[in-house]
């Protein structure tokens, strides 16, 4: 298995699924897991899996043509860090490096190991060219049955895996290009999600409204595509009440960026506050879009009751849901979303955007589109000032969430192995 992350070095839900879906897995006594990513650190969550790093492996191959990949590869330059999920629109420049023969030359240490950062940096693409030599040696080097890719930036490895040893390819797509862009997409980015879709035996979505995106826009025949819905980590953890505060608390967590649509949630808290004075809105995250966020509610007069924590991970978030009223996602495009579950874990109610794959299974959770501000904001209001609307999506969206578990993705994840199998 592929990935790019894994906690506690997460930038957004990608490492938390493959966390979660991992730790399902091994409820099954006839799956074993080996899980690569770029770097280990060393403080990564226990989750009874081989985790080995990129970064740890010596490259043993001399021979290796990835023709497809390779031949379309661009090499970007930017000025400043990427996310996992940057819009393209971010790129300050890039420029095309076609490779015109299938030799390639790298650089590895004394050791013969490439060096890997872990993170989204302005090497990104580079790293993942690197990732892929270094899949191709994995798969030299071990026994397995399966190859499982999470997201763009692990096709390339879970490609050279499959031309490597012949094994079946499954890629797990968390988000597309589409969803991080709002149509605008980046054709190199496009480019390696559409090869690691028709490499691939079978495709896993997050949820139809994903399946549909890469039937729809990638030319994916249907009954390739799978939907495997996302879960939560059981809460294991005691935190404290938040305390009494004068303020209700209304809270959106998540990336600062267009997908995520703060602005729509900026705009609701707006309304609200034309018809009640003791709220205060928290907009915990970080991304692109931040200081946008921050200029607006300047403009709207309502930065006395806004606060911007930055990104939050790990028991921060729920100690910011243990002083939170209600939760709002209003993403513009959301493959799934973990976060409204972890909030209803939390007893705070939450509202979700229909544009969320998690709305296709949340019953106890106020749905709005995500431009609807005025009924976002009606939503907000009614939770915070009708104690028994309160009570009944906190009560039941609690017990409904607690169903979710890993172990039953981790059982629909595995069905899909052995149809390729």
């Amino acid at each position: 298995m592929f990935g790019w992350e894994f906690p506690p070095h997460i930038s957004g839900g990608l490492g938390t699924a493959c966390y979660g879906l991992t730790k399902g897995m091994t409820s099954f006594p006839d799956m074993e897991i080996l899980f690569v990513v770029p770097k280990v650190f060393g403080d990564e969550h226990d989750s009874s899996i081989g985790l080995i790093g990129a970064n740890n492996v010596p490259v043993r191959v001399s021979d290796v043509r990835i023709t497809g990949f390779l031949k379309t590869m661009q090499q970007i330059e930017v000025g400043v860090n990427l996310l996992p999920y940057v819009d393209p629109e971010l790129y300050e420049k890039y420029s095309s490096e076609i490779i015109q023969n299938d030799n390639r030359f790298i650089t590895t240490d004394f050791e013969g190991k490439l060096k890997f950062t872990g993170g989204y940096g302005h090497n990104l693409m580079h790293e993942i060219s690197n990732y892929a030599i270094v899949g191709a040696s994995i798969a030299i080097e071990n026994t397995f049955d399966i190859i499982h890719a999470h997201d763009w930036l692990c096709y390339p490895a879970g490609i050279a895996a499959k031309y490597i040893s012949g094994k079946p390819l499954v890629i797990h797509v968390h988000a597309t290009d589409f969803d991080r862009s709002g149509g605008n997409v980046n054709p190199v980015v496009y480019n390696i999600e559409k090869q690691g879709m028709l490499a691939a035996d079978k495709i896993i979505t997050v949820s139809n409204l994903t399946r549909n995106i890469v039937i729809e826009k990638y030319g994916i025949p249907p009954e390739k595509v799978v939907t495997v819905y996302n879960a939560v980590e059981p809460l294991d953890i005691k935190i404290k009440d938040g305390g009494k505060f004068d303020e209700k608390i209304v809270t959106f967590l998540g990336r600062i960026t267009m997908q995520k649509g703060p602005e729509y949630f900026i705009e609701a808290a707006a309304l609200v506050l034309n018809r009640m004075s003791n709220v205060r809105f928290v907009m915990a995250g970080s991304g692109d879009m931040m200081n946008k966020m921050i200029r607006r509610a300047a403009r709207l007069g309502i930065c006395d009751k806004f606060s911007f924590t930055g990104f939050l991970k790990g028991d921060d978030v729920y100690r910011m849901f243990a002083l939170s009223n209600v939760y709002v996602m209003p993403s513009v495009s959301e493959p799934f979303g973990i976060s409204p579950l972890e909030a209803l874990q939390s007893n705070v109610p939450v509202i979700i955007s229909r544009q969320s794959g998690v709305a296709e299974v949340l019953k106890h959770a106020v749905k709005v589109d995500f431009w609807d501000t005025h009924a976002m904001a009606d939503a907000i209001y009614g939770i915070l000032n009708y104690p028994a609307l309160h009570a009944v999506f906190s009560k039941h969206g609690k017990t409904e969430v607690e169903k979710m578990k890993w172990e039953t993705s981790a059982k629909h994840v595995r069905n899909v192995y052995y149809s390729v199998i």
